[in-house]
This record gives structure tokens, C-alpha cells and sequence, in this order.
């Protein structure tokens, strides 16, 4: 079959390019501009067209995917409808993928990727080779793809635009579930009917994997048939990741690994777990900037992540001086959000804001980074300031920091990018 996929570099849609190309269809896409992503695919053979001004989509196309990033106006998904070619998004796809294998979902507001890259390689280094798409560059695969057995699946699961509700999972891992997605999900009601939805879904002989005491908890698991699994009473091996968020979700990779393979030995899972490397963007080490500062990258863009983070950040270097530069993500979430973003960086010492990324949405009068920096103030007079450009914002950590400084840039934006001119 030949897949033209747009969108091609995003972290899910790469990845399912790659599971499409080990099942040997021809694939082909196009983005907006080249990244980390596309790079590892057209090292694969894979070509991919950027810009996306003008219609590059190969006439014989049979299946056109797109990602939630492209509009029903982009060019080529108006040439795919000009030439009737077959559309799905990538969630649709992925779904179809998850029908026809075991398949493991992994889902929950905080801990997605961590959880699934953790339970991929506690299956991989038990023997059990799984195929799996992970929402980020794991390091010990180099990839956020594993090529394995075509009938056994761990995917990592968006609640966004219920597109969980596309997979049909034997096993659903829910690390927990507070409100986000809020130009979605207008109540924290509307997400947690999503996830019982989910829920109700695994059959009766299947698993769901939760912390049965958490936060909303109770209304997901209400009335499930398949037998539910409380993660947070399993033990958990010393990380190589710091925070007890990362040990949640270690606890949580465990318990679905002993959910789907009892047989696995204990050691073999402890292990798997605390040899674990990370990934791409979840508290990555850049290196020192040349004012000596050691430099961390984050993908948290929820008020939860980004205070536990910094809590993390305490914890492993305590009497060190931390500074965060943090890019909100979408004008609803911030808005939405805002009273709890203006307590999450208690932790810091110093806040450094960029201006909001926009991603799918069009700016919101009355919300912005000054405006978050006023709801700070009013919590911690001087702590945060709003600055207009990446630019300004390393030229400020450059001026503010020392060999005593840890300096950590979080956002689901590209804030990292600025990570790479402060270790450059």
C-alpha cells in the first residue's frame, strides 16, 4: 500500500510511519519544516516534502493520513478530496493498527510516554518483543518506534478529541486523569466521561491498570468488566529518573508488564525499569552553558508536571539555584489554567516566560505570558518575568546564572531550542 502521510515529523505520525514501513508499505509525506523527526525518517528512505505550499502527494497514493495539526483546508488534504483518495487521521489509523493486535494503551494526563517506553522495555528485555509507538525519542531504543511481533501493540493513547476512544485495548494503563485539553474538554467532567468511556471498553478478560485512590478515579472505573489493577501497590527499583512522578510511572509499567506476562521474573522487571535512560525532552541533560550552568530540557506544560518537575529538580540538587524558562502551550490552557500555573513554579527561583504557543489556536484577548507573569507577582512579587523573544530569554539565563545555577526550559512548544544555543 502507499501511505502519504502530512504531518509526517509529528511524534505519533513518525512513528506510525515507521511501524508502516516495517510492515513494508511505501511511504511517503510532507511537513512544515524539518526536525529531529523527519530527519530519522528520511535517514529510513522515507521522502518527505516541507513547506507544504503546493500539492506534492504522489497521484497513486491509496491512504492519506493527516495529524490533528492540519487543518480540512491545507492543500493536500484538498488534493486527497479533488482525487478521492481515502482519509484518516492519525488516531483513525492507529485504531485500525490496534484491531487487528493485543494491544496495550497507554493513557492518563501526566506520564504517557515515560509509562510506555517503561513497559516497552520491561517486554522487550523479558523476551516478549513488542511492537510499540511512543510519544517521544527514547533513548534506549533511538527511536519513538519498536519494530517487533505484529500481534502484540503498546501505544501510547491521547485523550485529546477522545481519540483513545479509537483503540480497542486488552489492557488500558491510566496513570491518572485531571482536567486538560481545555479547548476540548470544557469541564473536568467532559475529560473523565472520556476515560470511563475508555474504560468501559476493555473486555471483560482484560486489565486496567490505575491508581484506584486517585483523583477522579472512582467515576472512570465505575461499572468496568475487566479486572482492575492498583499500580501504586507495586514496588519500584531505584531510577536513573528523579521524582516521585517517574516512580508512579514506573510502578505503573510494572504492573501492566505483570498484568500481561506473569511469568515475567521480578528481577528481570527491576531490572529493565532502573536501567532505564529516558527520552527525548523529559528531563533531558544538555549540557553546561558557558556560564557553567548545567542545562535540562522538559516537555511539562500542565501545572501538575511543571511543579512537580521543579519538586523533582530540589530534590536532586539541593542548595542549587533553579531557574525555569517556560513557554505556555495554547491560549485556552493557560487561560483555563492560569490560577494553578501561578503556584506550580513555587519551587523556582526564578521564572523566565515566553510568549505563548499558540500550536492549532488563535490568540485570546485578555491572555497572555504578561499576564501570567501579573498572577505570579501576586503570589511571588519578582519571581517571573515575560520576555518577547527567545532571544531575550537566553541572553537573560546567560546574565542570571552561574556553576551553581540549574537551568531547565519546559513547554510542549520548541523552547528547547534555546537549550541548544546556551550549550552550543
Amino acid at each position: 500500500m502507499k501511505i502519504y502521510m502530512i504531518g509526517i515529523g509529528g511524534i505519533g505520525m513518525s512513528a506510525l510511519a515507521q511501524l508502516y514501513l516495517a510492515r513494508g508499505d511505501e511511504v511517503s509525506g510532507s511537513d512544515r519544516e524539518s526536525g529531529p523527526t523527519t530527519e530519522m525518517l528520511e535517514k529510513l528512505g522515507i521522502q518527505i516534502s516541507y513547506g507544504q505550499k503546493v500539492a506534492k502527494m504522489p497521484g497513486d497514493t491509496d491512504l492519506v493520513i493527516y495529524s490533528d495539526a492540519i487543518p480540512e483546508s491545507h492543500v493536500e488534504r484538498a488534493q486527497a478530496r479533488e482525487l478521492r483518495k481515502n482519509q484518516k487521521s492519525y488516531f483513525e489509523a492507529l485504531g485500525d493498527v490496534s484491531r487487528k493486535m493485543t494491544a496495550i494503551a497507554v493513557s492518563g494526563t501526566h506520564g504517557k510516554t515515560t509509562t510506555t517506553a517503561m513497559l516497552t522495555k520491561i517486554l522487550k528485555d523479558g523476551g516478549k518483543n513488542p511492537t510499540a509507538v511512543i510519544g517521544s525519542l527514547i533513548k534506549d531504543f533511538g527511536s519513538n518506534f519498536v519494530s517487533g511481533d505484529p500481534q502484540l501493540f503498546v501505544v501510547e493513547a491521547c485523550e485529546y478529541r477522545d481519540h483513545l476512544l479509537e483503540l480497542s485495548p486488552k489492557i488500558l494503563i491510566i496513570t491518572n486523569v485531571e482536567w486538560d485539553h481545555t479547548d476540548w474538554f470544557h469541564t473536568e467532567s467532559d475529560m473523565v466521561a472520556t476515560f470511563h468511556k475508555a474504560a468501559l471498553k476493555v473486555p471483560a478478560d482484560g486489565y486496567i491498570v490505575a491508581n484506584v485512590g486517585g483523583k477522579n478515579m472512582s467515576a472512570v472505573l465505575d461499572g468496568v468488566a475487566a479486572t482492575v489493577v492498583d499500580y501504586t501497590k507495586e514496588d519500584v527499583p531505584e531510577l536513573k529518573l528523579i521524582g516521585e512522578f517517574n516512580k508512579m510511572n514506573a510502578r505503573a509499567a510494572i504492573a501492566a508488564a505483570k498484568a500481561f506476562a506473569p511469568d515475567l521474573a521480578n528481577t528481570i522487571i527491576y531490572d529493565s525499569v532502573s536501567s532505564f535512560q529516558g527520552s527525548w525532552r523529559r528531563f533531558e541533560y544538555k549540557g553546561r552553558s558557558k556560564t557553567g550552568a548545567e542545562v535540562y530540557d522538559d516537555y511539562a506544560h500542565h501545572p501538575t508536571a511543571v511543579r512537580e518537575t521543579i519538586h523533582g529538580i530540589r530534590q536532586k540538587f539541593p542548595g542549587k539555584k533553579v531557574v525555569v524558562a517556560f513557554h505556555p502551550h495554547l491560549y485556552s490552557r493557560t487561560r483555563d489554567l492560569m490560577a494553578e500555573f501561578a503556584r506550580a513554579f513555587d519551587g523556582a527561583d526564578r521564572v523566565l516566560l515566553a510568549p505563548i504557543y499558540a500550536a492549532r489556536e488563535a490568540p485570546l484577548e485578555g491572555v497572555s505570558s504578561e499576564v501570567l507573569e501579573a498572577r505570579i507577582a501576586a503570589e511571588r512579587p519578582g519571581l517571573a518575568a515575560a520576555l518577547p523573544t527567545f532571544d531575550t530569554i537566553q541572553e537573560t539565563l546567560e546574565r542570571e546564572s552561574d556553576p551553581d545555577t540549574i537551568i531547565v526550559t519546559m513547554g510542549a512548544g520548541d523552547i528547547y531550542k534555546v537549550d541548544d544555543r546556551l550549550v552550543a
